[in-house]
């Protein structure tokens, strides 16, 4: 499965659209994770906490969509976009929504 950002893939000739796809995951906020985010905030640096969650949740939803786009019988997905809100009381959780056209190409 080939993905891509760009609307068509260079080199490669588009024989079919597919239908759009899209896979949301929603991480709920740990109290711990946000303990340990708010002191290294205040020391500087990165939270590898909070990234590593990120980087599953981005992983999981492209799982999905290359899923969803396999069902119909595509061999890419372009056009993607990745979005990422809070949501929730007091925006206590993240969504990571990933959202592309699959296509058949040749």
């Amino acid at each position: 499965m080939i993905f891509s950002t760009t609307n068509s893939l260079e080199g490669k000739t588009i024989n079919q659209y597919l239908g759009i796809v899209s896979g949301e995951v929603i991480l709920g906020a740990n109290i711990f994770k946000d303990l340990f985010a708010g002191i290294r905030d205040i020391v500087g640096g990165r939270s590898g906490a909070y990234e590593k969650s990120l980087q599953d949740a981005r992983s999981a939803a492209f799982t999905e969509i290359k899923e969803k786009a396999e069902k119909l019988g595509a061999n890419a997905v372009v056009g993607i976009d990745i979005d990422y809100e809070t949501i929730g009381t007091n925006s206590s959780m993240l969504m990571v929504s990933v959202t592309g056209t699959a296509i058949e190409i040749s």
